[in-house]
């Protein structure tokens, strides 16, 4: 088993379909709950989750708003996620924080400090990292690589939406997608594998975090995928 973990969420998985909603109650119960279930099982869980209920880059195409402007939104957005899903834990009786890269919201936010989150971490509060890297130009994957290093985790945890690992592309577009059951950092560089930016890859590349890829439908997978065990895809640096 792990003893530190980064779990990497998706915003859309916070979103209401068909609906202008953009967080669903339901959806936010159900994450909380696998969470809670891996902080009573004794681990330590930093949390990154993007913004892409709330606001997407190529919204931002689509008005011609700048990048620099267009990237604070989606930062800003990932703060909204993270109190939200924070103030959820605490009706659960799960202490939580949030820190921000991006200047903090007193009473709701603390300014992103590693030694702090680390030492939180360890009196057993989930810690919230919201507001990406602080700066534009990176993606939520990045930020989540770079805080996984600098706090020292054993594995990030990358939940997603629709798929059960990684593939060499698109599975719910090309039927004879390739699955991956275990890959290198280094394969999935030379093979260009989207499953997370190619910058956060050469980032963990060299390091001995793994990376665990797996569905978030299965409840179940949350658990296991701490304990080390493979529910979809291992991702890990090349021997």
């Amino acid at each position: 088993m792990y003893k530190r973990v980064l779990l990497k969420l998706s915003g859309e998985a916070l979103g209401e379909r068909n609906s202008s909603n953009i967080i669903d109650v339901e959806s936010l119960n159900s994450i909380c709950e696998k969470i809670k279930i891996l902080h009573d099982d004794g681990m330590e869980v930093a949390i990154v989750i993007g913004a892409g209920n709330i606001w997407r880059g190529k919204v931002a195409d689509k008005i011609g708003m700048e990048r620099v402007p267009a990237d604070f939104m989606g930062m800003m957005g990932t703060v909204i996620n993270a109190v939200a899903m924070s103030s959820f834990l605490k009706k659960m009786g799960v202490e939580s924080v949030v820190y921000s890269a991006i200047p903090e919201i007193k009473e709701v936010t603390i300014a992103y400090d590693a030694d702090k989150v680390k030492s939180d971490l360890s009196q057993g509060k989930i810690c919230f990292l919201a507001g990406g890297t602080g700066k534009p130009f990176f993606t939520t994957d990045t930020a989540a690589t770079l805080r996984a290093i600098e706090i020292g985790c054993d594995a990030i945890l990358m939940a997603k939406n629709g798929v059960k690992g990684v593939y060499d592309k698109d599975p719910t577009i090309y039927p004879d997608a390739k699955f991956f059951p275990e890959i290198t950092f280094k394969e999935m560089k030379e093979l260009n594998i989207q499953i997370m930016d190619q910058s956060a890859v050469e980032l963990i590349e060299n390091t001995d975090i793994e990376i665990l890829v797996f569905s978030m439908q299965n409840v179940e997978n949350f658990q296991k995928a701490a304990q080390g065990i493979n529910v979809g895809t291992i991702c890990k640096k090349e021997k």
